[in-house]
């Protein structure tokens, strides 16, 4: 119970310094907006198929996600806080208690991308509801975990800016693919049936991702 009590600090002591700075949210929100805009200026009046909507839309997620979730332990060091948490809690505790956070907030940001692709695409028409709410509840959780160990790695870096979306694009493919081909099937329609190999890879990916994580943390946490 004390484990649990202490990873809900670590989550309640981000959200009080989001809300503070909003810094991840203005940042996640205008790259949204920016984004979306800028497909919608490009494409004008072009149809475009649903494999082409799907990859557009997780396009966004994915590079909105790089220029937020990235503040995850840069703020920690930036604060000079970083030696308070590892004086105060455990590994597994700051790690649990951060992939808390950027799942709530990778959550937000997808939902946010829905909305605006509803308002401003016709053929964004979402035919399979359980398909897709399923592929980005599944998807949020897979980009959170593996923004979360990679957050935590180059922390310390000098060039954090440019090594973040180095690192997570070759180790977001599989799950980048994944969804896209998912949220294809929920725009056309398909049975959810049919989506059961994307979900069996997306559920692997995030046990996978969570379990390596989980074991490295600790070393990169107290070098």
């Amino acid at each position: 119970m004390n484990i649990i009590t202490s990873t809900l600090a670590i989550v309640s002591k981000d959200v009080r310094s989001e809300l503070r700075t909003r810094y991840a949210m203005n940042a996640l929100l205008m790259f949204v907006v920016t984004s979306v805009a800028t497909i919608l200026f490009a494409l004008r009046e072009d149809e475009v198929s649903t494999e082409v909507l799907s990859g557009m839309f997780w396009v966004v997620v994915f590079f909105t996600a790089m220029s937020g979730l990235s503040r995850i332990f840069v703020s920690e060091e930036e604060r000079g806080t970083t030696m308070t948490l590892q004086l105060i809690a455990s590994p597994s505790i700051v790690y649990f208690g951060k992939l808390i956070f950027n799942c709530g907030l990778t959550l937000v940001l997808s939902s946010a991308v829905t909305i605006l692709y509803i308002a401003v695409f016709p053929a964004f028409v979402i035919k399979s509801m359980g398909i897709f709410i399923l592929t980005i509840f599944l998807g949020s959780l897979g980009f959170a975990a593996a923004a979360t160990i990679i957050a935590a790695i180059i922390a310390k870096a000098n060039t954090k800016g440019t090594l973040y979306p180095v690192l997570s694009f070759p180790i977001l493919i599989p799950l980048l693919m994944t969804v896209m081909k998912s949220t294809a099937r929920a725009l056309d329609g398909e049975m959810f049936i049919a989506a059961m190999s994307e979900f069996q890879i997306l559920v692997s990916y995030l046990m996978i991702m969570i379990a390596g994580s989980y074991l490295l943390f600790d070393y990169v946490w107290k070098e």
